[in-house]
């Protein structure tokens, strides 16, 4: 199942997906340990999972799952959106977003993104409203100092299917960018464009808090170089990643994805920052959340901050 279509099944609750076929072959190892010794949450790249993903949309128990999990910090989804004039986001609320501030600090882990995962399903270009919708995400970045933010731009923004939509979403992200640049804060759009349309798509935005939030899946599932990817895009037009694959195996058994390489890229680029991670569950154990998130952490851990 398409990434895009997987988050939106599991905005609507459903965890359970079906897996592509080279995935489920492929061996696996058992779950290395979620709290490897050695790790520094001061390193140069910092391992997240995302509370939607974990199956804690907006909810406070997401940190400590996270913190269960071994990841460094917490992505946190701004809630459903439907017919709602704004996101159903809890942390609008003072009291709520109190609570998640303490429950870090008490944790000791960061939240280093909010997420619009709306828009996956939602037409940033022609739905009404869109800017003000930002606008409120921007809103709760400023009041829990999170810097960066995570905007798809979805199935009917497919900027490859559906190019004639560019000029109404490159003026709308115009506009977010300068909502953003005011708040000193970082927009990072996912998109359907390979390395080199996204560099385009970004000098004609003109913005720089408008950046690509990188996912590995995209260029893997498309047949692309993804280092090349990371090399065309350059470490600052590279806001966030998400580390991940399409589901199936957990990274560390993942034969199309040579996350050494990965990380050496990144190192001679000179990128640093957040790896999230979205996914590459095992399939013969989708709803292990601790099991497939753990191992997934613990790799990724092993890989960057050894």
């Amino acid at each position: 199942m398409k990434r895009r279509n997987f988050l939106n099944v599991c905005a609507a609750g459903m965890a359970a997906l079906p897996f592509s076929s080279w995935a489920i072959d492929m061996p696996r190892m058992d779950m290395p340990r979620m709290d490897m010794p050695g790790m520094s949450k001061k390193s140069r790249y910092k391992i997240a999972v995302i509370d939607l993903m974990i199956l804690k949309r907006q909810k406070l128990s997401a940190l400590p799952l996270a913190d269960e999990i071994g990841a460094d910090g917490l992505e946190v989804d701004m809630g459903g959106l439907g017919d709602r004039p704004t996101f159903d986001n809890k942390l609008a609320d003072p009291t709520v977003r109190q609570q998640y501030l303490d429950k870090a600090k008490e944790l000791d882990l960061e939240f280093c993104s909010l997420a619009m995962t709306g828009f996956y399903a939602q037409s940033f270009a022609k739905r009404d409203g869109a800017e003000k919708m930002v606008g409120d995400c921007i809103e709760t970045m400023k009041q829990m100092h999170i810097k960066t933010a995570f905007l798809p731009l979805g199935i009917q923004g497919d900027l490859v299917k559906n190019p004639e939509l560019r000029p109404a979403i490159v003026e709308r992200l115009k506009t977010v960018g300068k909502m953003a640049e005011q708040a000193d804060v970082v927009i990072g759009i996912e998109t359907a464009l390979d390395a080199k349309g996204e560099v385009e798509l970004l000098k004609e935005i003109g913005s720089k808090s408008i950046q690509i939030y990188f996912n590995f899946s995209n260029p893997l599932k498309e047949g692309r170089d993804l280092c090349e990817e990371l090399r065309i895009l350059g470490k600052n037009r590279i806001c966030q990643i998400h580390c991940t694959d399409e589901d199936g195996v957990w990274l560390q058994n993942n034969t199309r994805l040579d996350m050494k390489k990965v990380k050496a890229t990144l190192d001679k680029m000179g990128w640093k920052g957040w790896l999230v991670i979205e996914r590459s569950r095992d399939a013969s154990k989708p709803r292990d959340v601790k099991g497939n998130f753990g191992a997934n952490t613990a790799f990724m851990k092993a890989i960057f901050q050894s």
